[in-house]
């Protein structure tokens, strides 16, 4: 994909696995069955994000390690850091799971940014995720989700022709904004928000109904060149 000279795009994938860390096995010894559940990773979201990357040639950050372990996209200060699902590390465990696990994704993906916004190039940002169809009781009604922050208006014009572009590539899913999670909660992308002006970062989150994932090989295909096609449209034409 042909990028703007000013324009940068990152992808990144948080919860893109359900791996845990050999050391701490023994914490996850009795939940194995929750690992491959929705608390454990984002089924989906890493194999989109990959064929993103590779169809467009964008450097992708992401992670396979469980988000039981640590949620990257959750800020250190977030009691949800760190699931209460699982029993809780030891204070030294926790400094080790931040410094070899959390931080230095975190600081890998800021120090890609700043380089480029010093570059005096704008940088556009998707993160790949999916949720679960139904979440305590309540059934999600959409298959995808975009979130953004209403107030930054390049990420409020992207999210919108995204939007309309799903619409003619993926008439079949619902389509709704900052759904089924507010774009202005915490996470990576309003981490980063905080760091840089609109004119300097713009931040997406993707979110798709993990149905859709389940569905057959072909449908999936389908799905993923249907999310790349229309946001290659909305981005080209902003």
């Amino acid at each position: 994909m042909k990028q703007s000279s000013t324009r940068v795009l990152l992808f990144t994938c948080e919860h893109g696995g359900n791996q845990v860390p050999r050391k701490f096995a023994a914490r996850f010894a009795d939940h194995h069955d929750l690992l491959k559940t929705h608390r454990g990773w984002d089924p989906g979201a890493l194999k989109t994000a990959r064929a993103f990357a590779q169809a467009a040639d964008v450097q992708l950050f992401f992670s396979e390690t469980t988000r039981l372990l640590v949620d990257l996209n959750r800020s250190e200060w977030n009691p949800a850091l760190m699931s209460s699902l699982v029993p809780p590390p030891s204070d030294k465990e926790r400094d080790e799971i931040l410094e070899k696990w959390y931080r230095p994704f975190r600081r890998q993906v800021l120090d890609w940014v700043t380089q480029h916004v010093q570059q005096k190039q704008q940088v556009w940002h998707l993160s790949f995720h999916s949720f679960t169809p139904e979440l305590n009781g309540e059934v999600r009604n959409a298959e995808i989700g975009l979130l953004y922050d209403p107030q930054r208006e390049p990420e409020r014009a992207l999210a919108a022709r995204w939007k309309e572009t799903l619409r003619e590539t993926l008439p079949e899913c619902r389509v709704r904004m900052n759904y089924p999670y507010r774009g202005i909660t915490d996470g990576h992308t309003t981490t980063l928000r905080k760091s840089f002006g609109p004119g300097e970062y713009v931040g997406i989150e993707l979110e798709v109904n993990q149905l859709l994932y389940a569905q057959s090989p072909a449908q999936v295909k389908r799905l993923i060149a249907g999310l790349e096609g229309s946001f290659l449209a909305a981005h080209q034409g902003i």
